[in-house]
């Protein structure tokens, strides 16, 4: 079926053949080739139909379709002896480029004899000597030629080597590398990683390097004790082949390497995200390199322990890691001996048994933020699942070193077992949670047996134990609905149990949590809310005030949710009326509570004072509290309640300006807690916390790694919202330390989550973090892939009807990405859809932006023809600061205003009309004023002074006043103080006082 239209005439199909070269390689820019060919077949021209072969060959040969590029290649051969007049200087230099494509191709094919490849060779040598063409390209192929077949290949490169250059030669890039791989075979690393220098650093490149350059070096880097570098190049250089079939082989190194070093999860992981290329790669030399690699990985994991791991594989069925790994050896021996069949030579079986007998070159090398361990990945979960099984497999984990933690506290017998269960769960003992879990799975094996003992109770009580525990691990989670159902089931198994007391406080718990299930959209949330928590409130008072007979522990419970309501009430009204109910409760509670001995109530009591007063704006009475609490914990106990102390105390200090001393009480909250089960104390909010004390202390690398460590233990304890966002502001504190290819990497690792390929994490949030790697990509200089994630995200927020904000802010972004790309209609039509959201919800200073940088970059790529274009942007940039100044908006820096005088002596500087120029840039300066002895200005206005002068001086040819403004700036900021702005005024002072 077609794709689309036949073209009509010539000039439709050669409009088509642009249109379709720009789709990345694959299979739909491949069927389009086809169809493009068929109709330029009608038009029975030589031209159109020799474009539209060239097409198809290179759609071919980089869609790893090598079976179909010689026959194309025929047909322009053919089409080149018949009409050689068809073929310009230009289609003749593509034709015998392409004699090394057609070379490449039948290498790859084990069916093709080891004669018609040096047949191939020599009809290529024949016609560059016919056509006068110089013959390195030639002994290039007949070098590789020698490489993959075994040969010695020493004459053969020498030859290759030896000599210059021509037209035809492989890029740059592409003979550095096989120079550097030639080396590697000599087993000289260090050599081949000098001569891969420029390649690596990116001063060479091509459509296949430097990532083809990269996958080959990162063993080498390894063996030279370059592990950094490695680690670098691997996350740029896996992005850059990623899901591509024509690098399948490049993809098979990069797992190679993660099985190498200690990133066995992290290989697992890319492999599921490259689960196309074991069907989609048509050339078998790119799937035997592929599929070494694939092995190398599957051996390592299942040498490990972890063959039962479910991992992804070929389509139709599903894999294990030792189920794979059979497959893929059975496969990749398979075509390792068809390849030394044709070649008469062991190669390539000598090659894969090099790569897979091959020990791990270091026992850990952190690759990624998300660092994963194979223990994480849990039998059962999809390997596709690689983040949910981390999330699930490190609560597993979590799980289990608790169980561990509190071996002792969970006794054999069963009756103990029970009740040891609950009586820690009365303290609130962390170690209950070891009980709960053993209980948990004794309960439902099939052949449990319920005690027949009194001191126990019957079956039903002990479900409803068990729901309860499961019922606050779900608002621990924030699930409060789904608490609720099950402290409401749990009260009715409690009253057919005869346990009036478990009734009660299962009912009021209920209350409470009925009172934190989120509002309907549309509603004032904070107030609503807020009168529910005090209906909720009073109906636990009436709750308590109608039972009788009540364990004190039940009634210190009952007054801790009492005074919790309250206080999560003035945290969401923030209203400091109500206050003072709440320190009121905390004291009823405290009282009691001391009375009966009830250490952890008299402690949730003080915790509860100090936060109120935080919330009520009297910073100093919440530490002097916390410091009255940690004497008492260190006394009286409990002592598990010491790392929440110290995290609260931690962010008094931040709100006190102290990170010093928050730094010190955060970390010391987190040692603490390791001292305890996982999940007893909150340790994400301590990483998050330690990680804003680190970013006021200026130790943003300590920051990221709290982070990532505050999403790991959301993850952990089933917060997957929280998770993301907490990964999310590590992505942006990557981004902001310039860390371009560890954010990338964590947001391709985020964005390839089954709830989020499957639309059920919220999608603001993952508009969110597409949106930073959209930025990502763009600060790493990938316009094309940051241009095609910003188009994308721009078209589905044009659908956030509650969002005209967010969606002008995108359009905007994208606005501008796309005049960066010289694609100005384009941005226009953005543009316009970024204003018409902007009429909506007002983003004047970011539109100012976008269109002021419209008319800039037209201005720099266009010259004179985009001057009216341009100028029309800056109107509309006019009326937007016309609009903001007439509803009073402020923006952060400099006035809109002044942004659009400099952008007009910008635009017109850049098109020549220097007086233009210089006019609009004196009134700027006029608007921003003369620079203070404060910071932040004073960069800004040398900037505007340095312009003028250089336009002035340079370009209008007058570098007498041009001197003395330059001079007097210099003289002034040097007063100020500003030396450091001095620099480029004096630099441009003197150079025009050498050319005067």
């Amino acid at each position: 079926m077609p794709t689309a239209p036949h073209p009509q005439s010539t000039d439709e199909l050669f409009h088509a053949l642009r249109e379709n070269h720009r789709l990345p390689y694959g299979r739909t820019r491949t069927v389009t080739a086809e169809e493009l060919v068929d109709a330029a077949e009608r038009f029975a021209e030589p031209v159109p139909l020799i474009h539209a072969l060239l097409e198809l060959q290179e759609a071919y040969t980089y869609g790893s379709d090598p079976r179909k590029s010689p026959v194309v290649f025929a047909r322009l051969l053919t089409l080149f002896d018949e009409r050689p007049e068809a073929f310009d200087e230009r289609l003749r230099n593509q034709l015998f480029w392409r004699f090394k494509w057609v070379a490449n191709a039948l290498r790859a094919l084990p069916e093709i004899p080891l004669a018609s490849l040096r047949q191939w060779l020599t009809e290529m040598r024949d016609r560059y000597e016919k056509e006068g063409l110089g013959l390195q390209p030639y002994y290039g192929q007949a070098y590789q030629l020698a490489v993959h077949v075994g040969e010695d290949t020493t004459l053969a490169y020498e030859l290759w080597a030896g000599r210059r250059r021509t037209p035809h030669s492989d890029c740059e890039a592409c003979e550095i590398c096989e120079r550097a791989l030639y080396r590697i075979a000599a087993g000289d690393d260090g050599r081949a990683l000098e001569v891969w220098a420029p390649v690596l650093a990116g001063k060479e490149s091509c459509q296949e390097e430097p990532a083809r350059s990269v996958s080959h070096a990162l063993l080498p880097l390894l063996r030279t004790g370059h592990a950094d570098r490695a680690r670098e190049l691997h996350l740029a250089g896996y992005r850059a082949c990623r899901r591509n079939p024509s690098m399948a082989g490049e993809v098979g190194r990069h797992l190679e390497f993660c099985a190498l070093t200690g990133n066995e999860a992290r290989g697992l992981e890319l492999l599921a995200e490259n689960r196309n290329l074991f069907d989609e790669v048509d050339s078998p030399l790119d799937q035997l390199d592929f599929l070494t690699g694939v092995e190398v990985l599957l051996r390592r994991v299942e040498s490990l322990g972890h063959g039962g791991l479910p991992v992804a594989g070929y389509a139709g069925r599903a894999w294990t890691v030792a189920g794979l790994c059979a497959e893929v050896r059975g496969r990749g021996d398979g075509l390792a001996a068809r390849f030394d069949t044709r070649n008469g030579t062991s190669a390539h079986s000598a090659c894969r048994t090099v790569r897979l007998d091959r020990a791990p070159l270091l026992d850990a090398l952190e690759l990624a933020l998300r660092a994963r361990g194979l223990d994480e990945l849990a039998p059962g979960d999809a390997p596709g699942a690689a983040g949910a099984a981390g999330a699930r497999g490190a609560a597993v984990a979590a799980v289990a070193a608790s169980a561990s933690r509190a071996a002792s506290a969970v006794p054999e017998e069963l009756p103990e077992l029970i009740r040891r269960a609950r009586e820690l769960d009365e303290q609130g003992h962390p170690d209950a949670r070891a009980c709960w879990a053993r209980l948990r799975t004794l309960v439902a094996a099939r052949d449990y047996a319920h005690p027949e003992d009194p001191a126990v109770g019957p079956y039903g009580r002990l479900c409803a134990d068990l729901l309860s525990d499961e019922a606050y691990r779900a608002a621990e989670r924030g699930d409060f609905a789904s608490a609720v159902d099950l402290h409401e089931e749990a009260a009715g198994l409690y009253e057919d149990a005869g346990a009036p007391d478990d009734v009660v406080l299962a009912r009021a718990c209920a209350l409470l949590a009925v009172a934190e299930v989120p509002g309907k959209d549309g509603e004032d949330e904070a107030e609503v809310k807020a009168a529910v928590l005090a209906d909720a409130h009073a109906a636990v008072v009436r709750l308590q005030e109608e039972a009788s007979g009540l364990a004190p522990y039940v009634e210190g419970r009952l007054l801790r949710l009492r005074a919790s309501a309250l206080g999560v009430r003035l945290q969401t009204s923030g209203d400091p009326a109500h206050a003072a109910v709440v320190l009121a409760e905390a004291e009823l509670l405290q009282e009691f509570a001391t009375r009966h001995g009830l250490a952890p109530q008299v402690s949730g009591a003080m915790l509860l004072r100090a936060g109120t007063y935080a919330l009520s704006g009297d910073l100093p009475a919440a530490v002097a509290e916390i410091d009255a609490l940690r004497g008492r914990l260190a006394s009286d106990g409990p002592a598990w309640h010491l790392p929440r102390a110290l995290g609260l105390r931690g962010r008094l200090q931040l709100g006190l300006r102290d990170a010093a001393a928050a730094h010190a009480d955060l970390a010391e909250g987190l040692r603490v807690a390791a001292t305890w089960p996982a999940g007893a104390v909150d340790t994400s909010r301590l990483h998050a916390d330690l990680a804003q004390a680190c970013l006021h202390l200026g130790r943003p690398d300590e920051a990221l790694t709290h982070l990532t460590r505050s999403a790991e233990a959301d993850l952990r304890d089933g917060k997957r919202m929280d998770a993301f966002c907490a990964y999310s502001n590590a992505a942006q504190l990557c981004l902001d330390l310039g860390r371009i290819e560890d954010c990338i990497a964590l947001l391709d690792s985020l964005l390839s989550e089954p709830d989020v390929a499957g639309g059920e994490l919220d999608d603001r949030l993952v508009a969110q973090l597409r949106l930073l790697r959209a930025r990502a990509l763009h600060a790493g200089d990938d316009l094309k892939a940051a241009t095609a994630e910003f188009v994308a995200l721009a078209a589905e927020s044009a659908g956030w009807d509650d969002d005209p904000g967010s969606h002008a802010m995108i359009a905007a972004e994208t606005a501008m990405i796309l005049g960066e790309a010289g694609e100005f209609d384009r941005a226009g039509e953005v543009a316009e859809r970024a204003l018409a959201a902007h009429a909506l919800s007002p983003r004047y200073e970011l539109i100012s932006n976008c269109l002021r940088e419209l008319a800039r970059l037209r201005a720099q790529q266009q010259g004179p023809d985009g001057l009216a274009a341009a100028l029309a942007h800056l109107d509309e940039a006019g009326r937007v600061a016309d609009a903001a100044r007439a509803a009073g908006f402020q923006p952060a820096g400099r006035s809109l205003e002044t942004a659009l005088a400099y952008e007009h002596g910008r635009v017109h500087a850049y098109v020549g009309a220097y007086e233009d120029a210089l006019a609009a840039l004196e009134k700027a300066l006029a608007l921003l004023g003369e620079p203070g002895a404060e910071e932040g200005g004073a960069g800004e206005w040398a900037e505007y002074v340095r312009l003028s002068g250089a336009v002035e001086g340079i370009y209008l040819e007058r570098p007498a006043p041009a001197l003395v403004r330059l001079d007097a700036a210099v003289a002034r900021l040097t007063a100020l103080g500003h030396l450091e702005e001095c620099e480029p005024l004096a630099s441009l002072a003197g150079q025009l006082r050498e050319e005067g």
